[in-house]
């Protein structure tokens, strides 16, 4: 049976694909063959092949992986670190306290008349 392939937005497909193109770039720095860093890795030539094109189906602990040996692993500490637009949504959603103002004093009630 065929691996089920989750659908992938076309921006995240081209981030993928760009990432794949970036590591094969690493990998050729460091005069690695797929085969190499396969086995420096834990897995087959076919999978680093993949992680290459771009399959969005490889797993993000192979990504890791093949990160650490090429020696990129601290990069992904960089990942989503400065959320600046969730601390700013976090932010509007803050409740604040209401200000306190000085209240004039109120004017007496008026009484009612006691003609009758």
């Amino acid at each position: 049976m065929a691996k089920r392939v989750p659908p992938t937005h076309p921006q995240a497909r081209r981030q993928i694909a760009a990432l794949g193109e970036r590591l094969r770039a690493a990998r050729l720095r460091r005069d690695l063959t797929q085969e190499m860093l396969a086995e420096r890795v834990g897995v087959s030539a076919p999978t680093v092949a993949k992680l290459e094109n771009g399959d969005p189906t490889t797993s993000l602990a192979i990504m890791l992986r093949v990160l650490t040996v090429l020696g990129l692993g601290a990069d992904v500490d960089a990942i989503a670190a400065q959320d600046s637009l969730g601390r700013e949504l976090q932010d509007s959603k803050r409740v604040r306290a209401p200000r306190r103002t000085k209240l004039a004093p109120r004017a007496p009630a008026a009484k009612p008349d006691d003609k009758a």
